[in-house]
């Protein structure tokens, strides 16, 4: 009499902790309807390259769009314009001004300053989310962390960015705000229905945004699946995160930084 046993496959959908394993392609796909199982498969295989690239390129994409319609060295007259330090400028000192922001140099920092603000971003609210998730008795390392960041990022950025280039082949380049976030292409939350003459409120108002709210939902699930956190700690996280960004948006306008 044979023994009939049989050997099983190998393990193809979920990993030894019976996390779901996904390619990257998978992962870029699976957050956009599946964010439980993919912030799941990315606790055990945190990745967050490809995903931040694209939404480098996507910045880059929109920023060079902008450029290519809008008068830039307009804008920079009018900026000048309105600065109450231009005022004790010299004419000569205000074109030198002008011409720099329009010449080479100055738009290779126009180019640049979205990628480095958006990578010094992923790196300081990865480091944010771990320190939350310690606090809160998570188990979650650097990596995961910023994959949780990256990911929960990630399809705000693909939606807004496409959203934003259709407008702006639509919309005409006198109606482009370089002054307003995202140009003021798309309108997504309540500080566009507010006013340039209340600054403070407008900033404010800015965070009640549906693509915030979206990667505040990814951002929660990505806590809880890969950090272990309950839900109650999860949105704690985030809602005091985004409780600190009306803050200093609210500051940076009363200060005379915000947008207007």
């Amino acid at each position: 009499m044979s023994d009939n046993f049989t050997t099983p496959p190998p393990a193809t959908s979920a990993g030894a902790s019976g996390a779901p394993v996904m390619s990257t392609p998978e992962t870029l796909g699976n957050i956009f309807f599946e964010p439980g199982e993919t912030f799941a498969a990315l606790r055990a295989r945190p990745r967050f390259l490809v995903a931040g690239l694209i939404v480098l390129v996507l910045a880059l994409v929109v920023t060079f769009l902008i450029m290519q319609k809008v008068n830039f060295g307009e804008f920079m007259t009018q900026q000048m314009e309105k600065n109450p330090q231009a005022a004790q400028m010299s004419p000569e000192q205000k074109e030198q001004t002008i011409a720099f922001w329009t010449g080479p140099i100055g738009k290779v920092f126009v180019y640049v300053m979205p990628v480095v603000g958006t990578i010094v971003i992923f790196a300081a609210g990865a480091a944010i989310y771990l320190l939350g998730s310690m606090l809160m008795g998570g188990k979650l390392n650097y990596k995961q962390a910023l994959a949780v960041w990256v990911y929960a990022s990630f399809p705000p950025a693909v939606l807004g960015g496409i959203l934003a280039v259709i407008i702006l082949f639509l919309k005409p380049a006198e109606e482009i705000d370089l002054n307003k976030p995202g140009a003021g292409l798309a309108v997504t939350n309540l500080g566009a229905l507010i006013a340039p003459a209340s600054p403070m409120l407008r900033g404010a108002l800015g965070w009640f945004d549906l693509f915030t709210f979206f990667g505040m939902f990814l951002a929660a699930t990505g806590l809880r699946k890969v950090g272990k956190l309950s839900s109650g700690s999860a949105w704690t996280i985030v809602i005091v995160m985004w409780l600190i960004g009306i803050v200093f948006s609210v500051a940076g306008a009363a200060l005379g930084f915000g947008k207007s």
